[in-house]
């Protein structure tokens, strides 16, 4: 029998509280049923089978769990290894952070620094330049006041009847200008009387000719004054950084600190564009180096040697690939073309005398040396070099229209070649063959166009060959002709075409035409030695105007003289 069905209950069971089992005890009206159908025995294989069953699901159960454990694991170390990441990589930022803002402070601290010293680094320059300038100028003067002492002295004086007894032509003090003439007179002759000696104890003396030296000796006051004046001058200039610390002032510490940043953080580095602001940011630094720099001196230290291009010149020279754009790559080129450029141009328009061959020389040298080495200076939009040849112009404009004097007398006064006139004249006349010899040294530089007209408009046709008409024809002028000549580049004159030479060098070739005529003039009715004398000077002076690709006159003065072998030789050219 089923068990519990003697007692009339059902086999089932409610909660206790349930609304069911509330409505079984209250309702007494329906009786107890006994189930319908009976249960099935219950055998051992059966409790074994159901257990069997228990145990498998909760096997695959456990399995299932198992492997959400490992997911769970796995989710696990790879959470801890992405803090660990994190971890990090948010200590690199935070170094980063740390760096750069200690780097914004120091350049900033920097900067204040520079606010403060800069007006005064300009101020220090300002009085070098003015200096030197000084010095330029008084040199310059006295020049011209010695042309003018000998040119009144050896001019006539028509007017003075006209004038006041007491007063000169200008309305000057007779007397005290007088005064001041004679003193000026005994000085120039006492510095050429110097010159004089030092060239008797090194044995120039043959190969001199009087206007050819610069008269540049200085007083001994003038000397004391001007080196006690530079002296103070730099003095003043060691001062400009004695109350800052060497972390701001020192080019290597300031190279130091942005090398790191570039070491370590080149991307930043990059994108502050550090490379274009470090030529402006030394710029203060390197002018106090150059304060005393001069090319135009003897002994003048190259810049090159100076302590902060050594300083700059492996800047950003790590061993790795640099970039194409680099900025860094062009540091030294950009500091000359903005530090050093402005300077020789400060130079060449106030310090540069164009009558000095050595200064012209060394001017030309440091020039050369620009153009060469640094690819950005002969760049043509490149500013600061177009003030530098800006100023060279004006220097040499000036110095034409101010300095150059080329006196006319009569032949007859020439003739006697002790007077004074004539010395006078022939000291004019050279230094302004040398005067052309210097500018022309600029060939290369300047431009052809700029240069001719400068040289050869301005200053062979305006001056020399008025002296070359003032003079006599002779052995005197062919080696005056052959001076003015090996002044001229060669290149000039190798790609010519036809038979005539450039059109500025017209009027030299006419000139050395009629030369060659009037000597041939005078020669008539003389003796045959002074005829022989006088055919070579004329083959003197084919030759010459053969080397400046006049060969259309030079064909001319041979057929007229009957000097076949030169013509030959002339049109084999």
């Amino acid at each position: 029998m089923p068990y519990g069905s003697s007692y009339g209950i059902p086999y089932t069971y409610a909660a206790y509280g349930s609304s069911e089992a509330k409505s079984q005890k209250t309702d007494n009206t329906i009786p107890f049923k006994t189930p319908s159908n009976e249960m099935a025995p219950v055998s051992i294989d059966l409790v074994k089978k159901q257990l069997k069953d228990r145990l498998d699901s909760m096997k695959e159960f456990q399995k299932a769990n198992q492997q959400q454990h490992e997911k769970h694991q796995e989710s696990r170390d790879d959470s801890i290894k992405t803090i660990e990441n994190l971890e990090g990589s948010s200590g690199g930022i935070a170094e980063r952070y740390k760096f750069l803002q200690e780097m914004r402070g120091y350049v900033q601290d920097l900067l204040e620094c520079f606010n403060e010293k800069v007006p005064l680094i300009n101020e220090l320059e300002a009085s070098m330049h003015q200096l030197y300038k000084q010095r330029a100028s008084r040199l310059v003067q006295r020049r011209q006041d010695d042309i003018k002492d000998e040119s009144s002295e050896f001019s006539s004086h028509s007017s003075k009847a006209l004038m006041a007894p007491n007063l000169d032509s200008f309305g000057r003090d007779r007397a005290l200008y007088q005064e001041h003439v004679k003193r000026r007179t005994a000085e120039r002759e006492a510095r050429r009387a110097r010159r004089r000696l030092a060239r008797e104890q090194s044995g120039k003396m043959t190969d001199h000719l009087e206007g050819l030296s610069s008269d540049d000796e200085e007083t001994s006051t003038d000397t004391t004054n001007f080196k006690m004046e530079r002296d103070r001058i730099l003095k003043e200039s060691s001062k400009v950084f004695e109350d800052v610390l060497e972390n701001f002032y020192s080019i290597d510490y300031i190279k130091t600190q942005f090398e790191a940043w570039r070491s370590k953080y080149f991307s930043t580095y990059k994108d502050a564009y550090i490379g274009l602001c470090l030529p402006k940011l030394l710029n203060p630094l390197i002018r106090v180096q150059l304060l005393t720099w001069n090319p135009l001196e003897d002994k003048c230290q190259d810049f090159e040697s100076m302590l902060w291009f050594e300083s700059l010149l492996f800047y950003g020279c790590e061993e790795h690939e640099q970039e194409k754009d680099d900025a860094d790559v062009s540091l030294l080129p950009t500091i000359v073309e903005r530090v050093v450029l402005p300077k020789l141009t400060v130079l060449a328009e106030n310090i540069w005398d164009p009558f000095s061959t050595t200064q012209t020389s060394r001017m030309v040298a440091i020039t050369q040396k620009l153009i060469n080495g640094y690819p950005s200076v002969i760049h043509a939009e490149n500013k600061n070099t177009q003030m530098l040849l800006k100023a060279l112009l004006l220097r040499m404009r000036r110095t034409l229209d101010d300095d150059v004097f080329m006196p006319l007398y009569p032949k007859n006064v020439l003739e006697n070649k002790n007077s004074g006139p004539y010395l006078f004249f022939q000291r004019q006349f050279w230094s302004s063959v040398k005067l052309l010899g210097n500018f022309l040294q600029w060939h290369g530089i300047l431009s052809n166009k700029t240069l001719q007209e400068l040289s050869i408009d301005g200053l062979l046709n305006r001056y020399i060959l008025m002296a070359f008409q003032n003079s006599e024809c002779g052995d005197d002028s062919i080696k005056k002709a052959q001076h003015v000549i090996s002044c001229f580049p060669k290149q000039w004159f190798t790609n010519l075409k036809g038979n005539k030479t450039i059109s500025h060098l017209e009027n030299l070739s006419r000139y050395l035409v009629h030369h060659a005529d009037t000597i041939y003039r005078n020669s008539i009715g003389c003796s045959d030695v002074e005829k022989r004398n006088a055919r070579e000077h004329i083959k003197q002076t084919i030759k010459l105007l053969a080397s400046i690709r006049a060969l259309d006159h030079a064909v001319v003065v041979a057929n007229e003289h009957n000097m076949k072998e030169l013509k030959i030789l002339i049109e084999g050219k």
